[in-house]
């Protein structure tokens, strides 16, 4: 079998490099930007400080708000008008997983007819999209170097996830500099997704040659930073560590497909909404303890990695340690089990299992887990995340 590889043609990553934004657009023929970003990043002048400077090289810049932590259609094709009325040329994309999510699919639907369902799986993409940079806020889904994007479709309770070459961002800009100012609960949650996009693409049917070494060294820079950048917002160093992470976990998970975590918790946040960093920080745990018997020895190496396992140890030692490091951090992070989430109720909770775990079997995620559940099963792990 053979494997594929896709990133962004440019990757600038380090402190400072947002300085290189206007390079870049030039770079890639743009004259006319939609800047994407959410309120909040508007509110504390992030976003502005982009326009500015894209406006004083003579790049006219307009402003599309998203909602915060949400990726809807209904916003991308507001997004769609707003590219049109503004006759861009390109998108900058200022935020975190949802807001580069919303503008990959601005992008994508500036050259593509069709709404988001007609993309839905693998390939449907067939004209390149406009030219997008992608600068992350936050150090979690990696979406900047993704060749994906997930929407929300709130009337169905459903997240559309489209994927192609063609869905790849021109240009990611990773300063972790940017992510300096993220909440505390947030780097805890996003951090999480993070570990699980390493774990799983380690451990993926479809990893290979290429992926492996981005997702150990993912697994690797959240073992040794993560508590840090929680405890310590301001510790530059462990910043810079999560925004590496995020980074290669992105390339990994992208290239080599995720697990059982994902397939779970995009349902969770499409039916509950639960934010899907703290959906893979509940799951990550359980679902790899489930999963251990299908790839003893790979999960023994990220556990290795993580650091949870010492060099003497067995393969099922070190593996079975990884669960135990998982539930270690989960605790103190002070990550929610799903029962604390707030307004989520046990009957509803109940009542949604079989579609819940309908929609995760249909994740091609799922199939990719070394051990592929069932339906039922699906359903335990989900009683157990409660």
């Amino acid at each position: 079998m053979f494997a594929s590889f896709h990133v962004p043609p440019t990757l600038l990553i380090g402190g400072g490099s947002r300085q290189e934004l206007v390079p870049v657009v030039r770079r890639l023929g743009g004259t006319r930007a939609l800047l994407v970003t959410d309120a909040t990043l508007m509110e504390e002048g992030v976003s502005q400080h982009f326009v500015s400077q894209l406006t004083a090289a003579g790049v006219v810049t307009a402003v599309h708000c998203i909602d915060c932590g949400s990726s809807s259609e209904q916003k991308v094709v507001e997004g769609n008008a707003a590219m049109r009325s503004a006759d861009a040329d390109c998108v900058v994309a200022v935020g975190g997983g949802s807001v580069i999510d919303s503008a990959k699919a601005i992008a994508v639907f500036a050259t593509n007819h069709g709404v988001a369902r007609d993309f839905v799986g693998e390939n449907k993409v067939l004209v390149p999209a406009a030219p997008l940079i992608a600068l992350p806020t936050t150090s979690g889904s990696g979406s900047e170097v993704t060749r994906s994007f997930v929407l929300e479709d709130r009337q169905r309770k459903e997240r559309l996830e489209v994927a192609s070459p063609h869905c790849v961002a021109a240009a990611a800009i990773v300063d972790y500099e940017l992510t300096l100012t993220q909440p505390s609960p947030l780097t805890a949650s996003v951090g999480l997704e993070t570990l699980a996009h390493g774990i799983e693409a380690y451990v993926s049917r479809r990893a290979n040659g290429l992926t492996n070494p981005l997702a150990l060294a993912c697994v690797k820079l959240v073992g040794q930073h993560l508590v840090t950048a929680y405890s310590e917002p301001n510790q530059r160093f462990a910043r810079a560590g999560m925004s590496l992470a995020a980074c290669q976990g992105g390339m990994a998970t992208s290239n080599a497909s995720g697990g059982l975590v994902q397939a779970m918790s995009q349902p969770l946040s499409a039916q509950l909404g639960v934010p899907q960093g703290v959906a893979s920080a509940v799951l990550l745990p359980i679902v790899t303890k489930f999963s251990l018997r299908g790839s003893i020895p790979r999960y023994a190496a990220a556990s290795h990695a993580f650091g949870a396992a010492k060099d003497a140890d067995s393969d099922g030692v070190s593996a079975a340690k990884l669960v135990l490091a998982l539930e270690e951090l989960n605790r103190s992070l002070h990550l929610p089990k799903l029962r604390e989430h707030p307004g989520l109720e046990r009957d509803v909770f109940d009542a949604l299992l079989p579609r819940l775990a309908a929609d995760a079997m249909l994740n091609p995620a799922a199939q990719h887990n070394p051990v592929v559940p069932s339906a039922e099963e699906i359903v335990g792990l989900y009683r157990e995340a409660w």
